[in-house]
Formats: C-alpha cells, sequence, structure tokens
C-alpha cells in the first residue's frame, strides 16, 4: 500500500528455542523444579503469569507470582504493583 501513509509494523520475534530454553539455568523458570514459565525477559515473565493464571495449580500460580515479584519488580503482579525494597 504505497503512498497510504499506512506502515506495516513487524514485532521483533525472540522465539525460544529448544536450545536456548535447555542453556537457561533453573532460576530462571517460574517453577523451576519442572522448568516452566521461563522468565528469562520481562514479555516472557508477563506470559508466564497469563499462563499459570489459566493452566497452573495454587501453588504453581503462588510460585510464579513470587518468582516475577523477586525478578522483575515494575511488572504488575495479581493488580498489585510491588515496591523494591528501601523505596517509598
Amino acid at each position: 500500500m504505497e503512498g497510504s501513509g499506512r506502515e506495516k509494523v513487524v514485532a521483533k520475534s525472540s522465539k525460544m528455542t529448544a536450545k536456548k530454553r535447555r542453556s537457561l539455568p533453573k532460576s530462571s523458570f517460574g517453577v523451576p523444579s519442572k522448568r516452566k514459565y521461563p522468565l528469562d525477559t520481562p514479555g516472557r515473565a508477563r506470559n508466564a503469569l497469563a499462563r499459570v493464571s489459566q493452566h497452573g495449580s495454587s501453588s504453581e500460580k503462588a510460585q510464579v507470582r513470587r518468582a516475577v515479584r523477586r525478578r522483575y519488580p515494575s511488572i504488575t503482579v495479581g493488580g498489585k504493583r510491588t515496591r523494591r525494597k528501601g523505596k517509598h
């Protein structure tokens, strides 16, 4: 569509390959014992919150929420935005 004033925006994809997933340390997952819900980027952390709320058990939900709060304090978890320690 030349000259229409609209540009096609293509999101840069950061696909998670099996090799990359295997290379992540256990601490990069919301449920490290099962290597579920990778949290290596803020986008994946948000996605982990969405997926665990749909498919996770109560204990997995709590575990992923804690991990996201700890790793990304600026992400709103459960409707509450968390603050960093020492800041008011």
